[in-house]
């Protein structure tokens, strides 16, 4: 666990998903949401090759040293409804681990995010850090624990745990820091504090939602030493090539 050291500055949560403007209010259920990933690959403990959905271009950019991937497979470019999967390979081959129903931003996707834009960004990036205002689970990745983390009272009781279990997607911030940093290397427009966190039942101001277990789930299984990466987006960006 890394220790929180004095006040954390709680106006960092002010850019984190479901805080820019306040939550969203008209919800995107996940019941009845089914998983977008390949048929072939539904199965837990199927194995493949390659990432199924997973295009060229964006396969290109995982580091080669990476042996876990959180893919985040979007239902459309404007849809807020997703499905993540945990892959760990082993050897050569990929194996899918679990999957849950998720969320994402609430206008959808873009290869351009914007402070503001209510849509999740594309891409590859690296997990580093965790945190929430619950205690460590057990996570391998560095965590802090903080009631700086407690989502506003004024929203809907429904976002009140939004931030319970939290880790940080490494979109515009400072690696090896606790995800409530405000550091902004590339400059507030582009936005950041793009969390993986606890679901609402709708779409998100930018990060990736999935239930509490999948959460506890994540944050036991991703392990630094195997260079965890998630890979995210909708359908059609990530299997480009």
């Amino acid at each position: 666990m890394r220790a929180t050291t004095g006040a954390v500055v709680c106006a960092a949560l002010l850019g984190a998903c479901g805080s820019e403007g306040g939550p969203d209010r008209t919800a995107d259920s996940v019941s009845g949401h089914r998983s977008t990933a390949d048929a072939a690959d539904r199965r837990t403990g199927a194995t493949t090759r390659i990432i199924p959905g997973v295009g060229s271009r964006l396969r290109g950019e995982i580091p080669a040293r990476s042996r876990q991937v959180i893919a985040v497979y979007g239902k459309g470019e404007d849809s807020a409804d997703a499905t993540v999967v945990l892959y760990t390979k082993q050897g050569r081959t990929w194996h899918r681990t679990n999957s849950w129903p998720a969320h994402n931003g609430k206008r959808g996707w873009t290869t351009d995010h914007r402070e503001g834009d209510k849509r999740s960004p594309t891409g590859v990036f690296t997990l580093t850090d965790a945190g929430g205002v619950l205690p460590d689970p057990g996570a391998k990745l560095p965590y802090t624990a903080s009631g700086a983390f407690q989502a506003s009272h004024t929203w809907p009781k429904s976002h009140w745990h939004d931030f319970d279990y939290v880790i940080a997607i490494d979109y515009n911030r400072v690696k090896g820091t606790s995800p409530t940093d405000p550091t902004r290397p590339e400059g507030q427009s582009k936005g950041g504090s793009i969390w993986l966190h606890m679901d609402h039942g709708s779409g998100t101001s930018g990060c990736v939602s999935l239930s509490k277990p999948g959460m506890a789930y994540l944050l036991r299984a991703i392990d630094p030493a195997m260079h965890p990466v998630v890979v995210m987006g909708d359908r059609p960006h990530l299997d480009a090539a």
